[in-house]
């Protein structure tokens, strides 16, 4: 039993030893040429062969016009038409290469070519590894696949998964579009290129250009994802946010989390943490606590709404916005809420829907619907429409109160001054001593009305056509009829700082 054991033994150890000297014998270098030189004061460890070469190492196939094989360490030195047959796909030519047998790495020089398919990969020199598939490039190497052109400082191809890795001053020109980049991934097959760092992309008309620093493009569906910095620069306008998605060609863009579209024309800036774009159609959209910001240098106005829009003219700077449901905006001297709400930026000017109030000073202004026109960024005109009411709180608490039909208001220096009612005018207002002491209340209907006020106190009443005025003291008027109807005070609901435009 022992005696068979160790025979078997034995066998299987002969076995690994023939099957290790086969694999050796596998690995050699086999090669044949026209003439064989053979000078041991030149090359001791092999010949030299000219003429038609063609070398064979492990499914590998070597064609040169020279070469000088080192049969000892298992290496090759190639010269003139050199060509590496790799795969029935891949093959490497150059002026001249290195070979090692026992590494499987080739080192290629002068005019060098790596064709796979369509792509071919031009450089200097180049190191292949046929163990790990990988081609390297350290000094200039350029790129051409089907329709685009890539050049970069140093790079990678993994021919296995057909990828190009490009590292420093990396270009890539599209007919579409020219891409540079830090740092770059190209899949020759699916034709997507990989941004991981500081990235531009700018468009052959130099309209729309782009800017990343990680994300991806689809060169063949002119698609792209973004992240990290990312912006779309198109004309004046640009997008903005944590993520985007982009169809370049009919410039659709989609803006996640932290989205913004900058119009640096208007000075108008959309927010929120979701966003569209659609440049054909000529409009965008923000939602998700969206926010329009009219820029201004002295006090900018913020603007929310459920859904902020925007229209565009012909050279894509923002011509409408529009706010819908729950709309409240915000500046330090001018405040306001309604339910829908549209600014022009022709004339800079606001138009409010659906029970309308602004707050201005000590004054709420309401009616069916507001229009404010801005100039130069401060208030300039106000009309309100319909069942218009104005109110202003004095400082003992009483409520003054203008209302009418139609009421057109003018602005200085952000405050109201001058105030024209037209048609079923009607005031109440609380005549008080320098002391503020109350001298009567003072109650007016007429046809129209013209007031005027300084440092948004009354100055002067003028009742126009068939005007009605008593002053009664105030024991005569009880609280009940000391607010017009339909009186409405929304105090609480008036946004203080720009955060309470969120708070409905």
């Amino acid at each position: 039993m022992l005696k068979k054991t160790l025979y078997i033994f034995i066998l299987l150890l002969q076995m690994h030893f023939e099957a290790f000297s086969q694999e050796q014998e596998k690995t050699k270098i086999q090669y044949s040429g026209n003439v064989w030189e053979f000078n041991k004061d030149v090359y001791p460890d092999g010949p030299r062969i000219l003429g038609n070469v063609v070398m064979n190492h492990d499914s590998a196939f070597l064609y040169c016009d020279s070469a000088y094989v080192n049969e000892t360490e298992n290496k090759v030195i190639a010269y003139g038409n050199v060509r590496i047959k790799l795969s029935d796909t891949l093959n490497l030519y150059s002026d001249s290469l290195r070979y090692d047998g026992n590494t499987k790495i080739a080192n290629a020089f002068s005019n060098v070519r790596l064709v796979d398919n369509q792509t071919t990969l031009t450089t200097d020199t180049l190191v292949y590894n046929r163990n790990t598939r990988i081609a390297q490039y350290d000094y200039w190497g350029k790129i051409v696949s089907d329709k685009n052109v890539l050049v970069s400082l140093h790079g990678y191809y993994y021919t296995d998964r057909k990828e190009f890795f490009f590292k420093k001053k990396v270009i890539m020109i599209n007919p579409d579009c020219n891409m540079y980049s830090d740092t770059l991934m190209y899949n020759t097959v699916t034709e997507m290129a990989y941004f991981y760092g500081p990235s531009h992309i700018i468009s052959k008309d130099k309209l729309d250009s782009i800017y990343c620093e990680n994300g991806w493009y689809n060169t063949r569906l002119d698609v792209a994802r973004f992240r990290d910095r990312a912006r779309i620069y198109h004309e004046a306008t640009y997008l903005t946010g944590d993520s985007m998605y982009y169809v370049r060609k009919i410039g659709f863009g989609q803006v996640f989390r932290k989205a913004l579209i900058v119009d640096t024309v208007q000075n108008i800036v959309l927010m929120g943490n979701y966003g569209e774009m659609q440049r054909e159609q000529g409009f965008a959209f923000m939602t998700d606590s969206a926010v329009c910001v009219l820029v201004e240098k002295k006090d900018s106005l913020f603007l929310h709404g459920d859904t902020v829009r925007a229209t565009f003219d012909t050279a894509q700077n923002i011509k409408k916005v529009f706010c819908f449901y729950q709309v409240k905006f915000f500046r330090h001297d001018l405040q306001g809420m309604c339910d829908s709400l549209t600014y022009t930026s022709k004339d800079s000017s606001m138009t409010m829907y659906h029970e309308p109030v602004i707050w201005s000073d000590s004054n709420q202004l309401s009616a069916d619907s507001i229009r404010l026109t801005m100039r130069n960024g401060e208030a300039d005109s106000l009309k309100l429409y319909n069942s218009a009411f104005i109110i202003s709180k004095d400082d003992t608490g009483s409520f003054n109160q203008i209302k009418g039909r139609n009421v057109f208001a003018k602005f200085r220096n952000n405050e109201l001054y001058k105030i024209n009612v037209l048609g079923n005018a009607q005031t109440i207002y609380f005549a008080r001593e320098e002391d503020k002491s109350l001298i009567g209340i003072n109650m007016a209907i007429s046809s129209d009305m013209l007031v005027f006020l300084e440092k948004n106190k009354l100055k002067s009443i003028t009742y126009i056509n068939k005007p009605e005025a008593h002053l009664f003291p105030e024991k005569a008027v009880p609280e009940n009829e000391r607010k017009l109807k339909n009186f409405k005070w929304e105090e609480k609901r008036r946004p203080l700082k720009k955060q309470d435009i969120f708070i409905w």
